[in-house]
């Protein structure tokens, strides 16, 4: 299958969780399918582990249903691309291997839940809903508050040590997303992907450095020497509140 398969739910209404399926057994797929839109779900799907790490990257789910026993890159080898990249997206593995040290080494590459085959759909479908519960995010502030810099998320308005700072959409966007998860470092890939919604191979990160360079001459006290924009030598940048 070289592209994800869209479906839309049986179930009348709008659906409520996103779920990518990763298997290339075409029966289990269908069966998990048909299950997760009867609860609601949408669901797309994908056969193999390279085209799971491109859906994801293009169009991020709610939580993706994995295959550990994909021809090519393996469930555990996209498992542990989606952490490499400090993602938490809820992943549940699917194995026809029920032996302790898979189960261990899924749980220690960070799944969040594990089923052997054969399973029951609808306990499938309960394990979705539950990983689904524990990863529910808290809303996020409406004000940021760290040494000195406030940001205020509704009027998008910034002061620094008490001054206002007039910044463009674009920079209050990028420093909004740093400084939601204070010292996560994100490498530049991940700054396009997420602040301006492209890919390297669309856009140039040194798009990213330059919005990097025009924030700290606005809000750091020594733009040479930053305390709350610091580069990360080797990884990208994070936020040092």
């Amino acid at each position: 299958m070289d592209r994800p398969s869209h479906h839309a739910p049986s179930t009348t209404g709008t659906p409520h969780r996103h779920v990518l399926i990763v298997d290339d057994d075409d029966a289990v797929r269908h069966v998990v399918r048909l299950a997760l839109e009867r609860a609601g779900c949408s669901v797309s799907e994908v056969a193999s582990g390279e085209h799971a790490v491109q859906a994801i990257a293009a169009a991020p789910p709610d939580i993706v249903v994995l295959d550990v026993g994909l021809p090519g890159l393996s469930g555990f080898e996209v498992l542990g691309a989606i952490r490499r990249d400090g993602g938490d997206l809820p992943v549940i593995l699917l194995t026809a291997d029920g032996d302790e040290p898979n189960r261990v080494l899924g749980l220690q590459l960070g799944a969040d839940d594990y089923i052997a085959k054969p399973f029951s759909p609808r306990e499938l479908v309960a394990r979705v809903e539950a990983v689904l519960r524990r990863s529910k995010r808290a809303a996020p502030p409406s004000r940021i508050e760290h040494n000195g810099l406030v940001i205020d998320m509704a009027s998008r308005e910034v002061t620094s040590d008490g001054q206002p700072v007039r910044l463009t959409a674009k920079e209050f966007d990028l420093l909004r997303f740093l400084a939601l998860s204070p010292r996560q470092v994100f490498t530049r890939a991940q700054l396009l992907h997420h602040v301006w919604d492209s890919l390297p191979g669309w856009q140039t990160e040194a798009t990213v450095n330059e919005h990097i360079h025009r924030l700290r001459r606005k809000i750091e006290s020594d733009p040479k020497q930053p305390r709350r924009l610091v580069t990360v030598h080797g990884s990208g940048y994070r936020f040092d509140p």
